[in-house]
């Protein structure tokens, strides 16, 4: 599993203190507000002076970013964040630890397929599996039909709701 995984990218300037305006690739803003420390894909860390959620962009303050000349060099760049540096609750995974897993049948062992994308909707999650064919499925994320998640082995289990792969 990857070590640092992508949280959000800077997207534009904010003022003429050297704020940056960062789109957040995670569940919400404020999850993106609590790391005083992020990194750049080298792994090179970042420290974070401070940050506030404003609508659905995140105002960010990097230490040693002062001036707007400096903070747009920074557009364009991707933050990541140490998975060390969150406890997830059980039952909750990084997209990331998904994409790629096979998809299998739970009782059968037939293979559906690969996950490649998540969606989020208002109820639930709902999951992007390739067909060997190339079409494409969407199982939705609940327990009913996720048995087990296993992100070291690379396979989800699932039983199929009734007229899903029809």
């Amino acid at each position: 599993m990857k070590k640092y995984l992508e949280i959000g990218k800077i997207v534009s300037v904010f003022g003429l203190k050297g704020e940056v305006k960062v789109q957040p690739w995670c569940d919400t803003p404020d999850f993106l507000c609590e790391f005083d420390t992020l990194y750049w894909k080298s792994g090179t860390p970042v420290e974070i002076s401070s940050s506030r959620v404003q609508k659905n962009i995140v105002v960010m303050k990097i230490a040693g970013c002062d001036t707007v000349e400096e903070a747009q060099k920074l557009r364009g760049r991707v933050l990541y964040m140490d998975r060390d540096d969150v406890e997830l609750e059980e039952g909750a995974y990084f997209v990331q630890d998904l994409i790629g897993l096979k998809v299998i049948d739970a009782d059968t062992g037939e293979e559906y397929g690969e996950l490649t994308e998540v969606s989020e909707t208002g109820a639930n999650d709902v999951y992007h599996v390739r067909r060997p064919d190339g079409r494409m499925c969407y199982i939705p994320a609940i327990p009913d039909v996720v048995k087990e998640t296993d992100t070291e082995g690379g396979v989800m289990r699932i039983t199929p709701l009734d007229g899903l792969f029809d």
